[in-house]
């Protein structure tokens, strides 16, 4: 099992700097690489102040400079939102500026509110069938020459520029859900990155279903296949029992964003009340403390244990929950120096 970091610059109320935020942001990822995670992960996402990252390529070139050795992977990249020219060459130019250490991941997206304003019009199929058409491009423009007639791009032959450090570029995981999805991935040669978000272990060993299900049809090598889940190691019961709190505060800030129904200004989604969050039972700490990667250190020690036997390679700790810069790093501390020995 490898150890790996998912994070974003997250912005709850207009009081918090962006500049203090970016500094809290490049704290986490200097404490995984230096702890010794295999790499850090980021995404992309527009006009939310709730995951601040327009340009995931920007933010790894930025980590690549207080950092050593942790691979920088895009967690991920929205394809519907790029020309695959455009983001062949912005991958490898990353490569080239952070000296081969860029991985590529890939998705859909998530977000109606984003689409809205990014691709008018473009729904959730769609943007899965552009992101099929783009993947597959990427190795092919990486290779050079590359003519291609599609349902939505066509282009002479072109060649990236520059091309990327690594050999045949960048390693490529997509974002899989459905068991399409995982097909697709497989059957390409891709790595495959899923998050159960908040269904716990039952969605954890479905996810798994479907990616032995795809390779079980594959017959070139096997692709690694890495968890995604929100993570927190306490320093005791109460301090788990806290974090529960603050995870169910979280969740029912990202239902409303998925949701896409309340005002936002400023980049900012209207105040949830007290009421709408405890009355969310799906949400409810209790719930997110069964069903999330938390709990003291040989609590978590034991969950990710049971994803390790079910064949996960990879486990990234989602570290984005709305707490304060000192309990991220705490909990992130307590899991380098109490957790990941366990799996050495």
């Amino acid at each position: 099992m490898e150890f790996s970091l998912f994070a974003h610059m997250e912005r709850m109320t207009p009081d918090e700097p962006h500049e203090q935020l970016h500094s809290e942001f490049i704290d986490l990822c200097k404490m995984a690489d230096e702890g010794g995670m295999r790499a850090i992960w980021t995404g992309e996402h527009h006009g939310m102040e709730f995951t601040i990252a327009p340009n995931p390529f920007l933010t790894l070139v930025d980590v690549a400079h207080h950092t050593k050795n942790v691979r920088l992977g895009t967690g991920t990249i929205v394809a519907p939102f790029w020309h695959p020219i455009k983001l062949a060459g912005e991958a490898a130019s990353a490569d080239l500026i952070t000296h081969g250490r860029i991985e590529l991941g890939i998705a859909r997206g998530a977000y109606s509110y984003e689409y809205e304003r990014v691709m008018p019009g473009m729904d959730a199929w769609e943007a899965g069938q552009r992101m099929r058409e783009t993947t597959p491009l990427l190795r092919q423009l990486w290779a050079g020459d590359c003519e291609h007639s599609g349902e939505y791009f066509t282009f002479p032959s072109t060649t990236s520029a520059p091309k990327p450090v690594q050999k045949e570029g960048p390693p490529i995981w997509i974002a899989a859900r459905d068991p399409n999805s995982h097909e697709f991935g497989v059957h390409n040669g891709f790595n495959i990155q899923v998050t159960p978000l908040w269904q716990g272990m039952e969605e954890v060993e479905t996810l798994m279903g479907r990616f032995n299900d795809a390779c079980a049809t594959y017959d070139g090598p096997r692709p690694k296949i890495m968890l995604l889940h929100h993570t927190y190691v306490g320093s005791d019961s109460e301090d788990v029992a806290i974090a529960a709190k603050d995870l169910s505060r979280f969740y029912c800030y990202f239902g409303a964003w998925f949701q896409n129904k309340r005002p936002v200004r400023q980049g900012l989604i209207e105040e949830l009340s007290e009421d709408e969050i405890e009355g969310n039972a799906m949400m409810a700490p209790d719930n997110l403390a069964r069903d999330l990667t938390i709990g003291t250190a040989q609590e978590v020690i034991d969950r990710i244990k049971r994803y390790e036997d079910l064949g996960y390679d990879e486990f990234s700790f989602w570290v984005d929950s709305g707490m304060s810069a000192e309990r991220k790093k705490a909990s992130l501390a307590r899991f380098i120096d109490d957790v990941m020995p366990a799996f050495a």
